[in-house]
């Protein structure tokens, strides 16, 4: 694809309040975390994701998620999506009035294992019930596909279980997928080749990416997806979070990189960057941490 076709205007989504926060040491109170999220509604962003309704025991940075949904000024210009894993957090979220869901499949059946306890086959019968409830009460559900640039337990993960995998979510109802490269393995050179294999049968508009940045290669690999026609980019102020059940995973794509990639190549967010930068060292302070933003 000519450079001249890169898409004109990217979508960013902020997950800095969910997947970041739940990889960082410290646990931050319901309060902290709403002005957090209200500061990231003045960006310019148009979807931040709010937090995850899991066990307290399992992710303890994402208990009261229910009271941060409730408190935070919601824009109406804004999505505000949470990570639901089972129908008991499904319900939890409909209570609050939540109006968009995350679900949650890998694409390799060795990491399914490891992080949901349960095979690829049966986190997607889990997805069912999730989608029969959120398709009954108006709820828009996107759904996260992990491991696409290999998995921390079996290695190489195979295009074919990638597609079969995404169509399955697709079919199923769910708006979008985000690709996930968990470990941050992905190199340009495999995002190409993975894209120009999805798209055959997958419109390229159903995709995001979501990149880590493990090896330094995230801002690289994204600027593959565009190429490709990837309007849809996942990312996470100051570069905070990662996966909890993955090893070496930390660190999210910092979105302040991913505004600088896209202001580079002239491509439209509508997110101001000065302001983003300001947020990441607002939550930075907070957190007790020192990030490269």
């Amino acid at each position: 694809m000519p450079v001249e076709n890169l898409p004109k205007f990217v979508k960013i989504v902020e997950v800095g309040p969910r997947d970041g926060l739940q990889h960082e040491a410290n646990t931050l109170d319901v309060n902290t975390r709403v002005a957090f999220i209200n500061l990231l509604s003045n960006t310019g962003l148009c979807a931040i994701e709010v937090g995850s309704f899991v066990r307290a025991d399992r992710i303890p940075q994402m208990v009261d998620t229910d009271r941060v949904y409730q408190t935070i000024k919601k824009s109406p210009n804004i999505h505000y999506p949470v990570l639901v894993p089972n129908i008991q957090g499904l319900e939890a979220a409909i209570k609050v009035g939540v109006k968009e869901i995350a679900v949650f499949c890998s694409a390799s059946e060795a990491f399914s294992q490891k992080n949901i306890n349960c095979s690829i086959d049966e986190s997607l019968e889990r997805v069912d019930i999730l989608m029969l409830r959120a398709k009954a009460e108006g709820i828009k559900v996107r759904a996260y596909l992990s491991c696409i640039g290999g998995c921390p337990y079996q290695g190489k993960v195979e295009f074919e279980s990638i597609r079969k995998v995404s169509e399955s979510l697709l079919s199923k109802g769910c708006y979008e997928i985000s690709l996930g490269d968990t470990i941050g393995t992905a190199t340009p050179e495999l995002i190409t080749h993975l894209l120009e294999y999805l798209s055959v049968g997958i419109p390229i508009e159903k995709l995001a990416l979501h990149c880590h940045d493990t090896y330094g290669k995230a801002v690289a690999n994204i600027h593959a997806g565009l190429l490709k026609g990837v309007s849809v980019i996942d990312s996470s102020v100051a570069g905070l979070g990662g996966c909890p059940y993955a090893e070496g995973a930390s660190g999210n794509v910092a979105t302040e990189a991913v505004l600088k990639l896209l202001e580079g190549l002239g491509i439209d967010t509508g997110v101001n960057l000065s302001e983003i930068t300001k947020v990441g060292h607002f939550i930075s302070d907070k957190l007790g941490v020192k990030k490269a933003y």
